[in-house]
C-alpha cells in the first residue's frame, strides 16, 4: 500500500510542478521586461558617447559634397532618360 501512495505522490508533484515552473517563468519574464527593453537603449547611449561627431565646417563641407553629387547624377540620369525616350520615339 505505501508504494501506491508514493506512487500517487509522485504523480501529484510532477503534475504541479510544470504549472509551477510555468508560472514562475512567466512572473520572471514580467519581472526582468523593464530590464529588457532599457538595455538596448542604455547600449546606444554608451555606443553614441564613442561617435566623434565632425566639426561644422565639417558637416557643411560634406553636405555640400553629396547635395551637389546628387544634383549630378539627377541631371546624368535625367539625360539617359530622355535620351532612352528619344530612341523608343525613333523606333515606333
Amino acid at each position: 500500500m505505501s508504494e501506491v501512495k508514493k506512487a500517487a505522490e509522485n504523480t501529484e508533484k510532477a503534475a504541479k510542478k510544470p504549472e509551477e515552473g510555468k508560472l514562475s517563468k512567466i512572473l520572471a519574464w514580467f519581472k526582468n521586461l523593464p530590464q529588457k527593453i532599457s538595455k538596448p537603449f542604455k547600449n546606444m547611449y554608451y555606443e553614441l558617447k564613442k561617435v566623434t561627431w565632425p566639426s561644422k565646417h565639417k558637416l557643411i563641407t560634406y553636405s555640400i559634397l553629396v547635395l551637389s553629387f546628387m544634383l549630378f547624377m539627377g541631371v546624368v540620369i535625367g539625360l539617359l532618360d530622355m535620351g532612352a525616350s528619344a530612341l523608343i520615339k525613333l523606333l515606333m
